[in-house]
Parts: structure tokens; sequence; C-alpha cells
């Protein structure tokens, strides 16, 4: 039987990071760290703010815009906890010069 000729998803997101597909898992599991951190953390941060009532749609707004510099900095420790550091803090530097409309 033939071999599927098509590279898997593993493989392309390694030659769109120019990074090798070991270096994929190693990028995804970071990102799947720092998304469970900021899950784990809203919770405590809402009951906090809110006194456990229930959030405004102001809050729910605020909350979003706030917690972005927040995730950017959790992503660079982890990135830095599991050895790339370099990888994240180049796709930061990328990432805010796309929010801000700078050219790269």
């Amino acid at each position: 039987m033939e071999k599927d000729a098509r590279p898997g998803w593993i493989d392309r997101l390694a030659v769109r990071w120019k990074v090798s597909p070991p270096r994929v898992l190693i990028i995804l599991l970071v990102f799947a760290c720092t998304g469970f951190t900021v899950m784990f953390l809203k919770r405590p941060v809402v009951a906090w703010a809110t006194g456990e009532g229930e959030p405004s749609v102001w809050f729910s707004v605020l909350y979003y815009l706030f917690i972005l510099p927040f995730y950017n900095a959790i992503l660079l420790v982890y990135g830095a906890l599991f050895g790339q550091f370099r990888f994240f803090w180049d796709f930061e530097k990328r990432f805010f010069g796309r929010l801000l409309g700078k050219k790269p």
C-alpha cells in the first residue's frame, strides 16, 4: 500500500515555524500549558473582582483585554521552562508587531 505523499500537520507546522517535528510537539505543549494556566486562573480572578456575582459585559470585555499581556508573559515563562524561549520571544515580537500594525 502506498503512503500518503502529503505531509502531516506536524510536518506542516515544522516547516511553517522552521523547527524540527519534535520541537513542534514541545511548542504545542507550551501553548497547552499556557492555556490551561489562564483557564484555571480565570475563576478566582473573576470571583475576586465581582464578589461571586455575575460579571457584567464590560467586565468581560476588560478581562479579555487585560488577560492578553498576562497570557503572553505566561507563554514566555513556559517557553523558557521547556527550553523554547527564543522561539516564543520571536513569536511575541511578530504577534505584537502585527497587533500594532508594524511591518517585520
